[in-house]
């Protein structure tokens, strides 16, 4: 319990803090709990995109959608996100990509990577059938981060400890882990592969392959995993799964 309470005080901005103090040491697990975070995130994406779709167009849906999770994370993943490609579009080796990555401020590969990112989002979101769209946000967000949380157990931490941008570094996971993070991410695929087409499961292969080819680059460019690889890691293929669901869609037409 305090494990989980720890991933939801780390990967959001609500306040579970005031429900219990946690000890320090289980901030250092929460990646165990990342896929049932993506219950939350993505169980309020589906919702609000659900309910603005009775009364807004679906365009107009989706933005709500995407916006409602940054509200609750704060932007985290972004930030990772616009780091990640700031240090590794910038960056000529590791120490370079690490230090640009550690920079609190924004530069064009970060401010292009994240315009590219929601405009490909947006466009994706917006192209899929209206009933399918709450189903892919809830289970692409579960799914993505069950399939980013391996990299811990395959790379190292590229960084010293006390220089973590959140003072924390991740502990491999356990045994007990890999089943809790698998079952985060694979139980809100079951309605997804019960109540759909059994080609739909296809959709869950791009973020997979997207995943391995990112964990090779950071493992040639800096010999490991940040907290932002992370974050772009986690980002990148959730909109492999949003681009894996539209072509199957529209290839199965």
């Amino acid at each position: 319990m305090n494990n989980l309470l720890a991933a939801l005080m780390f990967f959001t901005r609500l306040p579970f803090w005031k429900i219990k103090t946690v000890p320090a040491e289980c901030f250092k697990h929460v990646v165990e709990y990342w896929s049932l975070t993506g219950w939350l995130t993505g169980g309020t994406m589906a919702l609000v995109f659900w309910l603005s779709a009775l009364v807004f167009p679906a365009d107009v849906a989706v933005m709500f959608a995407l916006a409602s999770r940054l509200l609750l994370t704060g932007g985290l993943h972004e930030d990772g996100l616009a780091d990640f490609f700031d240090g590794f579009g910038g960056g000529k080796d590791r120490e370079s990509t690490l230090r640009i990555m550690k920079d609190s401020h924004i530069g064009s590969y970060g401010v292009l990577g994240l315009i590219v990112y929601y405009l490909l989002g947006y466009a994706l979101l917006c192209s899929l059938p209206l009933s399918l769209t709450p189903v892919v946000l809830f289970c692409g967000d579960a799914f993505a981060k069950f399939v980013c949380s391996f990299v811990i157990k395959l790379l190292p931490y590229a960084r010293r400890e006390e220089d973590s941008k959140a003072k924390v570094v991740y502990t491999p996971m356990r045994s007990l882990g890999i089943l809790f993070t698998a079952a985060g991410g694979l139980i809100p695929l079951i309605p997804f592969v019960v109540f759909l087409p059994s080609f739909y499961v296809w959709a869950c292969v791009l973020p997979v392959l997207i995943f391995a080819e990112l964990v090779y680059l950071f493992k040639r460019r800096i010999n490991g995993y940040t907290g932002d690889c992370c974050g772009a890691l986690f980002l990148l293929c959730e909109l492999g799964f949003w681009t894996g669901t539209v072509f199957v869609t529209y290839y199965s037409h």
